[in-house]
């Protein structure tokens, strides 16, 4: 998953970003609601981590703005605010999730795969593609019942066609999904070795090329 967390303290900024970046996941970190609004102007993100007590406008402030504009990605409140009042306005003005600090990487991870998982309509933990089988939580991948060996950028490139697959997805907004802004920069032709790679690993039909649109997942032998 691409993820946007907006948190003003900087050392919990910084364990969120990395602990959720060990996890497998794309992630940004802002420190303030305006750096995080113009993100979302330019990037394709999965879920958004937001805390209350922002700068430059309260994450209340900017969440019911985002919902205002037509904004409906899942998104979880993360704050030491932990009134009843507060859980009740955040969830009325929009959040999908409020959570009290301080949390373990381990639950909100969770909460988020639970968040994206009922956005994309995925009432299973686990996809299920024909023969193919992916856990989120997990991250093992099992073909026709045997476990497939994948790399965090297989995984997430695997998780991002499954997680639409009824769509044709384009090169950038792949790759929007598997790199955020931390500062490393893919090669031109990063996503064709990754798909290279699925097609070795599980199947040459796993994921499909539509010329000149993008890829898509695929049938694969074995699959409906």
């Amino acid at each position: 998953m691409r993820l946007l967390v907006v948190e003003d303290d900087v050392l919990l900024g910084e364990a969120l970003a990395t602990g959720l970046r060990q996890l497998g996941h794309a992630v940004d970190w802002f420190g303030d609601g305006a750096q995080a609004d113009a993100a979302l102007a330019v990037a394709s993100f999965d879920a958004v981590v937001l805390d209350l007590g922002l700068p430059r406008g309260d994450g209340m402030v900017w969440l019911r703005r985002w919902r205002e504009r037509g904004l409906m990605l899942p998104l979880l409140i993360l704050t030491a605010r932990d009134g009843v009042e507060e859980r009740v306005q955040g969830l009325d003005a929009g959040a999908d999730d409020f959570l009290v600090k301080p949390i373990t990487i381990d639950e909100l991870a969770a909460r988020l795969r639970a968040l994206v998982r009922r956005a994309a309509g995925q009432a299973q933990a686990a996809w299920q593609h024909g023969a193919l089988q992916y856990d989120p939580a997990t991250k093992v991948v099992l073909w026709k019942g045997a476990k497939v060996d994948l790399t965090g950028r297989e995984l997430a490139l695997l998780e991002a066609l499954l997680s639409q697959s009824q769509r044709v997805l384009s090169k950038a907004h792949l790759l929007e999904k598997l790199y955020d802004w931390s500062g490393v920069e893919p090669e031109s032709n990063a996503l064709e070795v990754h798909i290279h790679h699925l097609r070795r690993k599980i199947d040459p039909q796993i994921v499909r090329t539509v010329r000149g649109v993008g890829y898509a997942i695929g049938s694969g032998e074995g699959i409906a």
